[in-house]
């Protein structure tokens, strides 16, 4: 079974059914409040990202039960205890959509995010 190409964000979103759709908006827009003004949207590896000097600073994706964003690198070592309910794979954190999304939580990795993100791309 092949998946659909996406071509935008709002593509992607707008592909699930309305209450996924809408708390991926809301993790959109948690994410786009802790990045910087000069990020850019895009699809990567078929899921909405978040890059910054072109390069990623963090995936989100949505599926049936769950949301999930990606990778957490270093932020693991960093919140480990906070995380910890959330870890779903190596890099990967899983959000059950049946109960609130922890959205200080998100906030704070993004943040962690970020700086990975500057630190990788700093150019000398």
């Amino acid at each position: 079974m092949s998946r659909k190409q996406f071509t935008t964000v709002d593509e992607y979103i707008n592909s699930f059914p309305k209450e996924v759709g809408e708390v991926l908006q809301t993790l959109r827009k948690a994410i786009k409040e802790e990045v910087p003004e000069e990020t850019v949207e895009t699809i990567s590896y078929g899921i909405p990202t978040f890059k910054l000097n072109g390069k990623y600073v963090v995936y989100f994706a949505g599926y049936k039960k769950h949301v999930s964003i990606y990778p957490l690198l270093h932020a693991e070592g960093v919140i480990k205890k906070e995380i910890a309910p959330y870890i779903k794979g190596r890099g990967t954190l899983q959000f059950q959509l049946d109960k609130p999304l922890p959205f200080p939580l998100i906030r704070k990795i993004v943040k962690i995010l970020v700086k990975e993100n500057l630190e990788r791309t700093r150019k000398f």
